[in-house]
C-alpha cells in the first residue's frame, strides 16, 4: 500500500511539474495607469488567461514605448504597445530617441488605433496657437518617452525649442493634470487615444483649449509615421468644434524568443475580440484587423503572420 502512495504522489508531482513547465507566461507592457495602454493591456491579459491554455498573465505599467521596446529587446516582457515612430527608431537604433543599437529582436503583432497628439491648455492662459506658447509653462511628457520624442519633432517643424518656453516639464500625463489643476502649468503635449481619462478629467475641472496643429506643419515634420488627424467635436467637455493634429499608429510589439504559437494566440486573441477591448477604452473602435499589418517598421513574428494569413487579410 505504502508503495502505491509513493507511486501516485511521484506521478501527481511529475504531472504538476509538466503542467508547470508547459504554462506559458505573458507579462503585457503597457503605460501610465492614467492613459489608454493600461487599461487596453488589461483588457488584453484578461483575455490571454481566459483564451489561451496554460497562460499566466500579468500586466505592468510603465512609462510606455520606450521603456517597452527596451524591456521586450531584453525578453522581459511578451507584448506590449508602442508608437510607430518609436518602433522605427528602437529597429533603427536611433540615438537621439534613446536606442544606442538597432534593437533586432523585436517583432511586430499588428497595429491597432491611432495616436492623436493632443495640447491641451488652460483657457486663461492666452494660449490658442503653438506660437503662443512661447514664454508659457509646458509639459512635454516623460523623458525620452514616445510623447517627448513627438513633442520634439512637432515643435522642431513649429520653429519652438524647448528654450522658448518659461519652463519645461518633463511629465505624464497625470502629473501634467495636476500641475495644470493648480495653475502651476499652462499647456501640456501628450500622445494618446481619443478621449484620455486625464484630459477628461481636467476639461470638467477647467475650462481648457485643444490647440491646432495644421495639415501643412505634419507634412513638414517629414516622417512618414505622422500624418494629419483630427479630434472631433465633443471629444472633450467645452470643445465644440473639431481640431486638426498629428495621428501616429501605436504597434502590438513582441520579440523573437516568444514562441511562434504563443505569438498566434496573443494576435487571434486581440483582433477577435474587439468587443472586450472597446468596452475598456473607446479608442479601441480605431483597430481595424484589415489594416493591421500595414506600413510596419518591422518584421511580423511568423506566429502573427500566421494568423492574418489564415484570415486572408496577407498574402
Amino acid at each position: 500500500m505504502k508503495l502505491i502512495k509513493h507511486c501516485l504522489l511521484g506521478a501527481s508531482l511529475a504531472l504538476s511539474a509538466t503542467t508547470t513547465q508547459a504554462a506559458e507566461f505573458i507579462n503585457v507592457l503597457t503605460g501610465g495607469t492614467s492613459g489608454v495602454y493600461y487599461p487596453l493591456g488589461v483588457a488584453m491579459s484578461q483575455l490571454y488567461g481566459k483564451e489561451i491554455p496554460d497562460a499566466r498573465v500579468q500586466v505592468q505599467a510603465t512609462r510606455a514605448s520606450v521603456e517597452n521596446l527596451t524591456l521586450l529587446q531584453k525578453g522581459r516582457g511578451e507584448i506590449g504597445f508602442a508608437l510607430a515612430d518609436s518602433v522605427a527608431d528602437a529597429w533603427n537604433g536611433v540615438e537621439e530617441a534613446g536606442f544606442n543599437a538597432p534593437l533586432k529582436k523585436l517583432r511586430a503583432v499588428g497595429a491597432t488605433y491611432s495616436n492623436y497628439i493632443q495640447i491641451v491648455a488652460r483657457a486663461d492662459s492666452g494660449i490658442s496657437s503653438l506660437e503662443d506658447l512661447k514664454g508659457k509653462r509646458v509639459s512635454v511628457g516623460a523623458p525620452r518617452s514616445g510623447t517627448e520624442l513627438n513633442a520634439r519633432a512637432i515643435f522642431q517643424a513649429a520653429g519652438l525649442e524647448y528654450d522658448d518656453f518659461e519652463r519645461t516639464e518633463y511629465l505624464p500625463f497625470g502629473e501634467s493634470v495636476e500641475l495644470m489643476k493648480n495653475r502651476q502649468l499652462d499647456a501640456t503635449l501628450q500622445s494618446a487615444g481619443l478621449g484620455m481619462a486625464a484630459f477628461r478629467d481636467l476639461a470638467s475641472h477647467a475650462p481648457v483649449v485643444f490647440i491646432p496643429i495644421p495639415a501643412e506643419l505634419v507634412a513638414g515634420i517629414g516622417n512618414d509615421a505622422y500624418r494629419p488627424g483630427v479630434i472631433p467635436a465633443g471629444t472633450y467637455t467645452g470643445q465644440d468644434s473639431d481640431v486638426p493634429t498629428v495621428a501616429i499608429s501605436n504597434l502590438l510589439i513582441t520579440h523573437d524568443k516568444v514562441s511562434d504559437e504563443t505569438a498566434y494566440q496573443m494576435a487571434k486573441q486581440v483582433y477577435e475580440n474587439l468587443p472586450a477591448l472597446r468596452n475598456a477604452h473607446n479608442a479601441a473602435n480605431g483597430i481595424d484587423p484589415a489594416q493591421a499589418t500595414n506600413g510596419l517598421p518591422l518584421p511580423l513574428h511568423a506566429g502573427a503572420e500566421r494568423y492574418f494569413r489564415e484570415k486572408g487579410l496577407i498574402q
